[in-house]
């Protein structure tokens, strides 16, 4: 290293270097005596800029920078699951002992721990031709996921040692390979992959498989698919970190990345002390089995937020090349855009809309585009699905991350504060909100669920768009002009909104619904539509029909029929026809 690497200006965490050429683009680099992590973010002939991703207080002009000659990178290994990450994935609760409750500055704790050892099995043999992601080993990370360690997609080689199946840390190696060059490799349990870089893979499928989530106003009206990509927007307080926290205990993926992206600490608290406690209902263990938890809270340093977000997808690709369908909460994705929009302040950049740099769009297509449902290097299939919380101030959809971010992701559950303020959850507008998925998993669905699934679920959609419609003549001349069938529609859509789309997280047969049990709530809702509407087409007075209390019993059927006794519904188709043929006296 060149004397001249020394530190020559300091904004916030933004320092420079004068005269080099030492350094490369994107290299991680150690900055000041105490070695605090960055990245080289620019180079001209002139100076060399680096982000810092811990805090610069007390770093002088004049301190050393040390170059790596290698990008900033994740640690990839056993250990990684049921274990809590900042953002450049240093493991928080082996700082807390190091350090205490604050992180301290420069603190090098490696990522995985070192001394724990895990029960390997070699699933290799000596003269084994190895190519890049192909299995060598594997052992029991939690009871929840094996843990399959791959070759690096860089090597190939053959295999010319083999060590005996035991117990072995994360560093010892456990297979030998020699490549075409004639260059020895020795493998061990882990590996490392730049952050910014997506993992190989040898195929994208189509995606037709939906991410089930037991939540009916996601599953049934706006889907999202294994591989898919979805946006949550919503201002504060319309549960975002709620229904993100709902899909990470329901929803059928392998396993959960949690991404705290400048969140509150106590959010980020209530979410470890949740999972910790939460029992899987796959498993019956911890849920914290197949969760991995990368907190980086709003006081954190700015510039480790945003390296989160792709800590955070690296291992969830990793996870993937393994064969595993990894869901990604990103909470929030409006937080790492500002950490850009400050580094780029910082840098002098020419601002673009609301301040945000001109590379917002690409930087958000990078994230998204990673996610997918991919044919691995080792022929299995895995997928990563990314559900990111958009956080527009004063709830303005206009603003750029969510407009951008509607550019990428192809299912969009807009969250509405009038409904979060009624306290109906999910807070997800049936009127706003859409999904592109929902013809590519067609076939799914007929095949899984019912033949008639879609076409029960556009009637229930144009109940809602017609109820929409209905409810502004209300608001103008009341309800009582309104003509009997008109009526009728806004009843059956209030059943729709109460009993179907609205759900209680608290409670045990509604906290989770399975498909079955969604497609039987809306053929028993459309039944009575129906047989209500030959009524009133007979001149039958619809306050006869509201009498009977069979709208109110509907609206309870979440809670009246268990999620494994879908037989009680006959009861209802008979209790229909009796209460309507009362009314028709």
């Amino acid at each position: 290293m060149s004397l001249a690497n020394v530190i020559y200006s300091i904004n916030g965490p933004v320092v420079k270097i004068k005269d080099t050429q030492d350094f490369s683009m994107l290299e991680m680099v150690y900055v000041g005596k105490q070695k605090i992590i960055g990245e080289v973010i620019s180079i001209n002939d002139k100076e060399t800029t680096i982000q810092v991703y811990e805090s610069t207080t007390g770093l002088k002009p004049g301190e050393p920078v040390y170059g790596t000659g290698a990008p900033l990178s994740a640690t990839l290994g056993p250990g990684i699951i049921s274990n809590i990450f900042d953002g450049i994935e240093r493991p928080l609760r082996d700082m807390a002992e190091e350090t205490g409750a604050f992180i301290g500055i420069g603190s090098d704790v490696s990522s995985l721990d070192l001394k724990k050892t895990y029960d390997v099995t070699i699933t290799v043999s000596v003269g084994d031709h190895l190519t890049g992601g192909d299995i060598y080993a594997t052992c029991p990370e939690t009871s929840a996921i094996e843990h399959r360690c791959m070759l690096s997609p860089m090597l190939e080689g053959d295999v010319i040692e083999v060590k005996p199946n035991g117990s072995y840390t994360v560093n010892d190696t456990v297979v030998v390979i020699k490549d075409a060059q004639g260059n020895i490799h020795e493998l061990t349990l882990c590996q490392k992959w730049p952050i910014r870089t997506a993992r190989p893979v040898k195929e994208r499928k189509p995606i037709n498989r939906p991410l089930i989530t037991g939540q009916r106003v996601i599953d049934t009206m706006f889907p999202i698919a294994k591989g898919g990509a979805a946006a949550i927007p919503g201002g504060f307080g319309t549960g975002k970190t709620m229904t993100q926290h709902q899909l990470a205990k329901w929803c059928d993926a392998d396993l959960i990345v949690y991404i705290g992206c400048g969140e509150r600490g106590n959010e980020m608290t209530q979410v470890l002390e949740e999972f910790s406690e939460l029992i899987d209902p796959r498993t019956q263990r911890p849920l914290t089995d197949r969760t991995v938890l990368i907190a980086n809270t709003s006081n954190m340093p700015v510039a480790a937020r945003e390296a989160s977000i792709y800590t955070g997808i690296t291992l969830a690709e990793y996870y993937r090349d393994m064969g595993y369908h990894v869901a990604i909460m990103a909470d929030s994705t409006s937080r790492w855009a500002e950490a850009l929009r400050e580094i780029s302040g910082r840098l002098e950049e020419m601002p673009a809309e609301e301040g945000f740099p001109a590379y917002l769009p690409s930087r958000l297509s990078q994230f998204y585009e990673r996610a997918g449902y991919m044919v691995n290097l080792n022929d299995t299939e895995g997928s990563v699905t990314i559900i990111g919380a958009v956080s527009p101030q004063g709830s303005d959809f206009s603003e750029p991350v969510t407009q951008n971010t509607k550019r990428f992701v192809r299912c969009f559950w807009a969250l509405d504060k009038s409904l979060a303020y009624a306290r109906h959850y999910p807070a997800i507008n049936w009127m706003t909100s859409y999904s592109e998925y929902e013809d590519d998993l067609a076939d799914f669905y007929a095949k899984n669920v019912g033949e008639d699934f879609l076409a029960l679920k556009q009637r229930t959609s144009a109940l809602l768009a017609e109820e929409s419609n209905l409810m502004e003549i209300v608001k103008l001349i009341g309800a009582d002009v309104l003509p009997d069938d008109q009526k009728l529609v806004i009843e059956t859509a209030k059943v729709i909104r109460v009993g179907f789309l609205q759900q209680n997280a608290f409670h045990k047969d509604d906290t989770y619904v399975p498909m079955k049990k969604q497609l039987e709530m809306m053929k028993v809702i459309l039944y009575l539509y129906d047989k209500a509407t030959e009524l009133v087409s007979r001149n039958i007075p619809i306050s006869n029909i509201i009498s009977t209390g069979i709208f109110d019993k509907l609206t309870r059927i979440k809670y009246d029929v268990p999620n494994d006794h879908l037989e009680m519904f006959e009861d209802y188709y008979k209790e229909i026809d009796q209460k309507l043929m009362e009314s028709d006296k």
